[in-house]
């Protein structure tokens, strides 16, 4: 058992089934995240956990104690919002300062909290500002110090980074991932952005339709999906339909490609992905391939993507793509023919 148990969850709405059979064990400090599409049951499991819904059938255990009919304010879970939901006639320090007072804390320990807190999230010099005169990243670190002010057991997080725009969020999604690592709290975040959900989770729970698809960590969820679902929801793949013809081959409508495939998967059908960043490109077909994949094609695109440059390929009606390092001094034009090549190796077979 873990820190935090969810057994058997349940969770249905009228007819759709938002959460199904979702067993999942989380062990103490350790920051999790729930990531997949809308309506993927990632964000009713958090509310189960913090109680404001109830599992139809299933257990809550924290720290072996069940909470599963508990209230909320009972559970010692802190709660950080999308939306913030600050009080607006409150300063940041009152904001802050709210739980504690509400639970009677001696007014001295309340000022040392705060203090400790705005440390903490670096808000200090702003503490007597309102809500309105803060930014969005600056409102969240505010509803972020104020879910750790009773020191909880649990730190719950529903998108907290959404409503910001792209710099801010990688700025303070490296800060909240800090802030936990400081206080040692377990987490649990959900977030339909993958490239967050890698960045700073210890490990990846990736959902669809009420279930469970893949529990790893961020490097075994990119490198080694365990569904199609996965690996075409997590980053970009470029896909190969075929039969696996032993345990070295793979036959598509168009080419045979060299992979390394498992004895289960012999003789059945097959999807091949492979990353951008796991094909080399040339101008020409290189001499000697070595028994690499070689695919021949002509660009049809060119995004420039910072230390990247995507390079789109159109081969026999498909539309292949590769990630070309900006060290590289390749000089490339539009409906230039090229080939692509990639090892064996870089192929990710799994059963259609």
């Amino acid at each position: 058992m873990g820190y935090l148990d969810l057994i058997q969850l349940q969770k249905k709405f009228a007819e759709v089934h938002a959460v199904r059979d979702l067993s999942l064990s989380v062990q103490k400090g350790e920051f999790v995240s729930l990531l997949g599409p809308s309506g993927c049951g990632k964000t009713t499991t958090l509310r189960m956990i913090a109680g404001f819904e109830r599992p139809d059938e299933g257990q809550i255990l924290l720290d072996g104690v069940e909470l599963t009919n508990v209230p909320p304010n009972q559970r010692g879970a802190g709660m950080v919002f999308q939306a913030y939901a600050l009080f607006p006639n409150l300063t940041v320090r009152g904001n802050i300062a709210f739980g504690l007072e509400i639970a009677r804390f001696a007014k001295s320990d309340v000022q040392a909290a705060v203090a400790d807190l705005l440390r903490l999230v670096r808000l200090e010099g702003i503490e007597d500002r309102f809500p309105h005169q803060l930014s969005g990243g600056q409102q969240q670190r505010v509803a972020l110090a104020r879910a750790l002010a009773l020191k909880p057991r649990l730190l719950l997080l529903d998108e907290p980074l959404s409503a910001l725009d792209a710099k801010v969020r990688v700025s303070l999604r490296a800060e909240i991932r800090r802030i936990q690592s400081e206080l040692h709290i377990t987490t649990i975040y959900v977030t339909h952005d993958q490239e967050e959900a890698l960045s700073i989770s210890d490990r990846v729970v990736v959902m669809r339709e009420g279930l469970i698809e893949q529990d790893a960590s961020p490097k075994q969820i990119y490198r080694q999906p365990a569904s199609r679902f996965v690996a075409e929801f997590i980053g970009t793949a470029n896909q190969f339909d075929g039969v696996a013809i032993d345990n070295t081959a793979i036959q598509t409508p168009l080419f045979t490609l060299s992979a390394q495939i498992p004895d289960t998967l012999v003789g059945k059908q097959v999807v091949v992905l492979v990353r951008p960043e796991n094909i080399q490109l040339y101008n020409k077909p290189p001499e000697n391939i070595a028994g690499n994949n070689l695919i021949q094609g002509r660009i049809e695109s060119i995004s420039f993507m910072g230390p990247v440059t995507r390079i789109s390929v159109a081969s026999n009606g498909m539309h292949l793509m590769c990630d070309i390092s900006e060290s590289q001094p390749t000089q490339l034009e539009f409906n230039e023919e090229v080939a692509l090549c990639f090892p064996p190796e870089a192929c990710q077979v799994m059963q259609a």
